[in-house]
């Protein structure tokens, strides 16, 4: 955008200093103008009065026989003066016009009426008329005031809007400066960040709020690109035993159990990549965000102990137990919290001490509802758990169950948590290890509070992984 687009921020606030800048000088100018106005008519006005009690004073003063003599005296070195006087019958007693040849159009006057001089008694004759004051030179430099005013205004204005938009180009330097640092980012310059020495204080919040953008951004294209590693490699191994498998029975002859061996083991490498496919699938679902179809009330621990009779037999293999403890009814996606459940029940008994009880604790509260699954056995390094619920992250780096477990089940469970309302949650220390989720407690039935039954789940808690 330049500075000649309507939409410019330098040009709209170069064009309203210009306007406030004319509107400041019109109103100073419009005011000299006035009181100048004013003052000359002050001037007219007390210069009126004078000269009516002075001819008071001469028409008390003189004879009947050098009245007019001393009116001519009175008028004389007054050219802009004039003075009619008449009688009664409308007779001329004394005239004078204004000097110069010149038709004087606008004037000031005064009426004049007093008795005649040199006859005695009330019935003396009066005289009246007006006394004049020609304005026209004070008009006429009224007018070139008035020019100067408006040329100063102009001019004023003019030279002030062309300092103001150097000043107003000057100020956004540092926002193009800006603009000319974020133009040079891109996903192979994530790692830059805009200066901020030398920025103005308006501008500091900006550039502060862009920075923690792009570290957030960066953050999450390594998180983009070490998922495209982590998906490559866990679809890279089925593959290579798919690939090797097959050429392996292709070399020679084989009898067609061997084959059948053969087509079983790719099956299961296949389920294997369906499976990862699938929770891929879902998980972006989820990040797109779809919410959970919360179906008719139910008990969730009445879904707690559906999820363990799944993992008997896994729960009976490691010599686990499993107790279920509080309960809440309401509004849920039973399939996804079964299956969240599922996982966190699946990761407690691989990382469980042998001989040990599991705990799934079902705690309601501020509007929300709490599942954990909790388990005896070594803590985890307060490092990991920010990171439990990342996709393939994985707590042993050497991947040493990676053919049983591809690393998105914790991941599902924060999906699921997020598409219920709520979140994803680990604490670890002093030997329990502790991983839940919450959930918006919909309304659909009566909580059933969180008090402990302390009852072992059916079958004496064995599960599946």
């Amino acid at each position: 955008m330049t500075a000649h687009s309507p939409h410019s921020l330098g040009r709209r606030l170069s064009m309203w200093l210009a306007l406030q800048s004319l509107a400041g000088l019109a109103a100073i100018c419009l005011a000299i103008y006035a009181a100048i106005a004013m003052g000359l008519e002050s001037r007219q006005t007390r210069f009126l009065d004078e000269k009516t009690t002075l001819l008071a004073h001469l028409f008390a003063e003189s004879s009947a026989a050098d009245l007019r003599h001393r009116l001519d005296e009175f008028l004389l070195g007054h050219g802009d003066m004039s003075l009619v006087l008449r009688h009664a019958d409308g007779t001329v007693f004394y005239a004078r016009p204004p000097a110069g040849d010149v038709p004087r159009r606008a004037q000031r006057t005064r009426a004049i009426e007093s008795a005649l001089p040199g006859v005695p008694g009330a019935g003396r004759p009066r005289v009246s008329g007006q006394l004049g004051l020609s304005i026209d030179d004070d008009q006429v430099l009224l007018a070139r005031i008035a020019w100067i005013l408006v040329l100063a205004s102009v001019i004023g204005a003019a030279l002030i809007s062309a300092g103001g938009f150097v000043l107003v180009r000057q100020g956004l330097r540092p926002l193009r400066l800006l603009t000319d640092q974020a133009r040079q980012l891109s996903a192979d310059t994530l790692h830059q960040r805009l200066l901020l020495a030398g920025q103005p204080d308006e501008l500091r919040p900006l550039v502060e709020q862009f920075n923690a953008l792009l570290e957030r951004l960066e953050h999450a294209y390594q998180q983009l690109e070490g998922f495209n590693a982590d998906v490559a490699h866990e679809l890279c191994t089925p593959l290579a035993n798919l690939i090797g498998g097959t050429e392996i029975a292709l070399r020679r002859q084989r009898d067609a159990g061997t084959l059948r061996d053969t087509l079983g083991a790719n099956l299961e490498e296949l389920h294997r990549m369906a499976s990862i496919v699938q929770d891929m699938l879902f998980l972006s679902r989820a990040d797109r965000g779809a919410l959970a179809r919360r179906g008719p009330p139910a008990s969730l621990a009445a879904v707690a102990q559906r999820v363990a009779s799944y993992h008997e037999a896994e729960l009976a293999e490691a010599g686990l137990g499993l107790r279920i403890r509080g309960d809440h009814v309401g509004a849920l996606d039973q399939p996804l919290v079964e299956r969240a459940l599922s996982n966190l029940l699946s990761n407690a008994v691989r990382h469980a001490d042998a001989g040990s009880d599991l705990c799934i604790d079902i705690v309601p509260g501020n509007g929300q509802v709490t599942l954990a699954v909790s388990n005896q056995g070594a803590p985890l390094d307060a490092s990991h758990l920010p990171h439990l619920f990342d996709r393939f992250y994985r707590v042993d780096a050497a991947r040493t169950d990676a053919a049983r477990h591809h690393g998105l089940g914790l991941a599902i469970v924060s999906a699921v948590a997020r598409m219920h309302g709520g979140q994803a949650s680990a604490h670890s220390a002093q030997g329990r290890t502790t991983i839940g989720f919450s959930m918006d407690a919909e309304p659909g039935g009566p909580q059933a509070g969180a008090a402990d039954t302390g009852e072992p789940a059916a079958g004496g808690a064995p599960a599946r992984d």
